[in-house]
């Protein structure tokens, strides 16, 4: 036992962060499914499958939201604490939350704690110690200001019945998760008895856009709008990162509620008023992203805005949060560029500021390395499961990818090697492909030569 510690402690002594990040990652997936195999975990206090139970921890761990059984049903308390713990920490990152939870308690950091810590945080190794414990902080505040709120809906109607529900979707939500035990309700699939509940949708709302802008943007608010102002030293102005994420958030979230208002007004939002209507398309914008809560029957949307989810499900969130996608940054970067380059400009340029290159071959790496990812999934699903439809496939791979957990119904209807394909696509999409690329290819090399450069025609 002593030689097995040994050896893992040199290892994470000399192994770089990415490979940290994604080991951390894996580990905790099979701790939570060795838990929910147990008949401890299950209402009906048997076995539950391996691959039921791996999927299901999978799912949890990379904050997705696809689910092969009833999260209500299927699992007992014991059960639905296992997935709060792997949604909490899956959403954090294990690695974040260690780290985290050691300044919390007045530890200092090493410098590899700090290099783990600035690539989980997604902020520079300087300011981790900092950022970390404002992501702690504020991550329960919110967690706890959100059960609270949405205990004024359930309690008064369930009782104590309905604390339980209220905490784990709080997380669930804050967590960009889409897990949910609200399966007592009549009537009800995922939030679809409360798409016209302004207090429990605009909660959730509020939760996963903040869950989902990313902690280095949180701090920047923090210290420029609030901190500032109390210090007197007047309102400062955010940085370029945090006004870029702002305001890609807000154009995405526009383009999803008029988008789905337009495409399911008279569809699966038929017989809605115009505000009711416009909530639940506001509650799907924002849940498509990276969320996984649904409002309305997924199954039984159009193809246009089964297209729209995907496109917004890859995009997903922020650098450095609880979302997926190949964020919103990358988006930005990849618009402008072809923008700039549409209007013959040498450089791309946003809010005053050039995109460095690097910034931009990453942004197109990461972009090009997530379409494969889905539309390869999409497409051996197609082949395993050939009586399903493509458009449905390509949803639940984009989902899994984005992390956002919706699904048009087909989750529980594919054979165990989807299923399986699925779980690598999830956690393909939390790491993130670049980190998970680097963790497998990465390894040390001599300094390149300086190469002539190559000229070409493009276009």
């Amino acid at each position: 036992m002593g030689n097995i510690k040994k050896k893992l402690t040199l290892w994470l002594k000399r192994a770089a962060p990415v490979r940290v990040i994604a080991v951390s990652f894996i580990a905790l997936i099979l701790l939570g499914a060795l838990l929910l195999t147990l008949p401890l975990s299950s209402a009906s206090g048997s076995f539950t499958h391996p691959l039921d139970a791996l999927f299901t921890a999978t799912s949890a761990t990379c904050v997705t939201g696809l689910s092969v059984v009833d999260t209500t049903s299927h699992w007992s308390f014991f059960g639905q604490v296992v997935v709060l713990a792997l949604i909490q920490l899956g959403g954090l990152g294990l690695s974040t939350f260690a780290t985290g939870f050691s300044l919390l308690i007045h530890r200092r950091l090493g410098l590899r704690q700090m290099i783990v810590a600035g690539e989980t945080s997604g902020g520079d190794m300087s300011s981790a110690a900092s950022l970390l414990r404002l992501m702690l902080g504020f991550t329960f505040a919110c967690e706890l200001a959100g059960a609270g709120l949405l205990m004024l809906r359930l309690a008064p109607e369930y009782g104590v019945k309905g604390i339980w529900p209220a905490v784990f979707v709080s997380v669930s939500a804050y967590c960009n998760a889409g897990f949910d035990i609200l399966g007592f309700v009549p009537g009800n699939a995922s939030l679809t008895a409360f798409s016209g509940d302004p207090l429990v949708c605009l909660t959730i709302s509020a939760l996963i856009i903040t869950g989902g802008l990313g902690f280095v943007v949180v701090r920047d608010i923090y210290l420029c709008k609030v901190l500032s102002p109390l210090r007197h030293r007047g309102r400062g102005k955010l940085n370029f990162h945090s006004q870029v994420c702002l305001r890609a958030t807000a154009a995405l979230l526009a383009a999803g509620t008029f988008g789905f208002l337009l495409l399911e007004g008279n569809r699966t939002m038929a017989g809605m008023g115009f505000f009711e209507k416009l909530n639940t398309a506001f509650f799907q914008s924002v849940n498509t992203r990276t969320a996984g809560f649904a409002s309305v029957d997924i199954a039984a949307q159009g193809g246009f805005a089964k297209v729209l989810s995907v496109a917004l499900m890859f995009i997903g969130g922020c650098p450095g949060s609880t979302a997926g996608g190949v964020k919103t940054t990358t988006f930005v970067v990849l618009l402008v560029t072809v923008a700039s380059t549409l209007r013959g400009r040498g450089e791309a340029t946003a809010l005053r500021h050039r995109f460095a290159p690097g910034v931009v071959y990453k942004s197109l790496t990461v972009a090009l390395l997530g379409l494969g990812v889905v539309f390869a999934d999409a497409c051996a699903l197609t082949v395993l499961n050939p009586q399903l439809p493509f458009i449905d496939l390509l949803y639940e791979s984009a989902s899994a990818f984005g992390t956002a957990g919706l699904s048009a119904s087909v989750t529980p209807a594919l054979e165990p090697v989807s299923r399986l394909l699925l779980c690598a696509t999830m956690f393909i999409g939390r790491v993130g492909p670049v980190t998970f690329g680097l963790s497998i290819l990465m390894k040390a090399s001599p300094s390149p030569a300086i190469l002539p450069e190559g000229r070409m025609l493009i276009g």
